[in-house]
């Protein structure tokens, strides 16, 4: 269950039109290294993690990633809006057009469309994790490419809110593999099998289940949140 909040995590208001740095941008969309296959590399994950503090924070972070769909997509709609056809075609876009006129469409830089390949799930916990912690890192060097060019402070804004959350998520998933592969290293077979819940059907408070030298879910879930607000 999901519920939308009606606004964007970072504000956008590009001002100036840049098909050419639209071209370049909608790799975040649909590319490799992007947000919608990050999304869907964790919000699938999540289901053969070992234990509820994994499940929480694959769905936290998957869901942020839909967020960020979202954040990508309207930057690219705001830097093609008003666009003429002479504009379209001097930025190579006009393939594009012939498909799909102005509307979003999930590919990479080149045009290559998104594909379910571009991520796994292994159903072992260390291997995703691993591939995780890649994929952010991965994200954040396309964001520091992406801000090399351009110098619209509109479009650099954005992009550095991005790449910041990329490092935040990179920290989060190293935690959990560090947890991880410390309950694994000693042989420990106390993983939940099932979601913690209370009597009220509401996910309990992890902490209170797990000893002090494990990592800290609360930070897990309070990282930078205030700056959302």
């Amino acid at each position: 269950m999901f519920k939308y909040c009606k606004k964007l995590q970072y504000p956008i208001n590009i001002k100036k039109k840049d098909l050419r740095m639209a071209k370049y941008l909608v790799t975040q969309y649909g590319g490799s290294n992007g947000e919608l296959a990050a999304a869907l590399r964790y919000l699938n994950q999540r289901f053969t993690m070992p234990d509820d503090i994994g499940k929480a924070l694959l769905t936290d972070i998957g869901t942020e990633e839909l967020a960020h769909v979202e954040m990508i997509s309207t930057m690219i709609y705001q830097l093609m809006k008003d666009a003429t056809m002479n504009e379209i075609e001097e930025a190579g876009l006009d393939a594009h057009y012939a498909e799909h006129a102005k509307a979003l469409y999930p590919t990479d830089s080149n045009g290559v469309p998104f594909t379910v390949t571009y991520f796994a799930t292994t159903g072992d916990p260390l291997a995703d994790i691993s591939e995780d912690m890649a994929a952010e890192q991965k994200a954040r060097a396309v964001y520091e490419n992406l801000i090399d060019l351009t110098d619209d402070p509109d479009v650099i804004g954005p992009l550095l809110w991005l790449r910041q959350r990329e490092i935040v998520h990179y920290s989060r998933f190293k935690e959990l593999f560090e947890y991880y592969e410390k309950k694994l290293k000693n042989g420990a077979n106390d993983f939940l099998e099932k979601p913690m819940m209370n009597n009220n059907n509401n996910y309990v408070n992890f902490l209170d289940n797990f000893t002090n030298d494990a990592f800290s879910m609360n930070k897990m879930h309070l990282d930078n949140n205030e700056f959302f607000m």
